[in-house]
């Protein structure tokens, strides 16, 4: 089933959604400030982005700017980072069995459905 990590907050999440749903698929939405990801889960996603943590960071992010910009962290500081601040977490993430992407722009979730 397809997966999408949500933000409500944000509109290119909410585009993401509206994408989902005009695609006639079924999927789970993920609110993921609500039920935040564990490391596990989290080292998981970046897995299948087949990115580098650092690259799912949103490093415009007051947080990011005030507790970790410009320290040396490892990826897992990095993910341990994310878990604990979930708005950190790049948004939205859409996974489709064994493929996942970062729907910014929205439109590159028609990729992978």
């Amino acid at each position: 089933m397809i997966k999408i990590y949500h933000n409500p907050r944000c509109s290119k999440s909410r585009q993401g959604v509206a994408i989902l749903e005009n695609s006639g698929r079924e999927f789970e939405i993920i609110k993921y400030l609500d039920t935040v990801p564990t490391t596990k889960e989290l080292t998981d996603i970046i897995k299948l982005l087949n990115i580098s943590p650092i690259e799912l960071v949103r490093k415009n992010e007051k947080i990011w700017k005030e507790e970790f910009k410009g320290k040396e962290l490892s990826d897992s500081e990095i993910i341990e980072a994310m878990v604990n601040n979930p708005k950190l977490i790049e948004r939205p993430i859409v996974i489709n069995n064994d493929k996942a992407i970062v729907g910014r722009p929205p439109e590159n979730i028609s990729s992978i459905i």
